[in-house]
């Protein structure tokens, strides 16, 4: 047996669809291998410009933070702007508008109302908010009395005889302490002393 060779191309090749002849499976292929071309050119151009936003963005100073935010918030314009969004609101707003009008919701609302205005009206509300009243008036005033008390006896502890003396002595203290410093600064300057006093005679008479 010789071997026979085989075109590689035609056997790779899937057999044509049902319908369909040579020339038309050619053409095909053809518009295929161009349109598959076409994106590959295509992504390189868009690789190429996200490159050249991505330096725009880092010469304008634009962090992916920021680019994020305004992703965000255009997403939320479009959900707002959107036929779904759009119709939701405006359900809301009409059940809205359904309940708050409903016999059940009024009914309600007045009854809510009426106890509130009975429950000011009421002699237990009233007495409770008079008890209050002179609970807070009484405070201010035993805060006031107190105070005034606190100041006047400071003012007689000061004016006392034996604050008094407590003040002589603590001043007489601070006057000891403060001639203490000065007498060692002057030692400090002069060690010997004799800068300070005149020099003595002691030459016999």
């Amino acid at each position: 047996m010789t071997d026979v060779p085989v075109d590689s191309a035609a056997a790779a090749r899937t057999p044509a669809p049902e319908g369909l002849t040579l020339a038309e499976e050619e053409e095909l292929r053809s518009e295929l291998a161009k349109v598959e071309e076409e994106i590959g050119t295509l992504r390189q151009v868009l690789a190429a410009k996200e490159r050249h936003c991505g330096e725009l963005k880092r010469k304008l100073g634009l962090t992916p933070l920021d680019g994020l935010k305004q992703n965000l918030s255009k997403s939320w314009h479009d959900v707002q702007v959107s036929n779904a969004y759009v119709r939701t609101s405006e359900k809301l707003g009409e059940w809205n508008d359904k309940v708050t009008q409903s016999d059940l919701y009024l009914s309600a609302s007045s009854t809510l109302e009426d106890w509130n205005e009975k429950l000011t009206q009421s002699e237990a509300y009233k007495k409770t908010q008079e008890t209050l009243s002179q609970a807070g008036q009484k405070t201010s005033a035993a805060l006031s009395n107190e105070g005034s008390v606190i100041s006047r006896k400071l003012g007689d502890m000061r004016n006392s005889a034996t604050f008094k003396s407590f003040e002589d002595r603590v001043g007489t203290i601070k006057s000891r302490v403060v001639g203490s410093r000065e007498n060692s600064t002057d030692g400090l300057h002069s060690p010997s002393g004799a800068g300070d006093k005149p020099p003595q005679d002691n030459a016999p008479f």
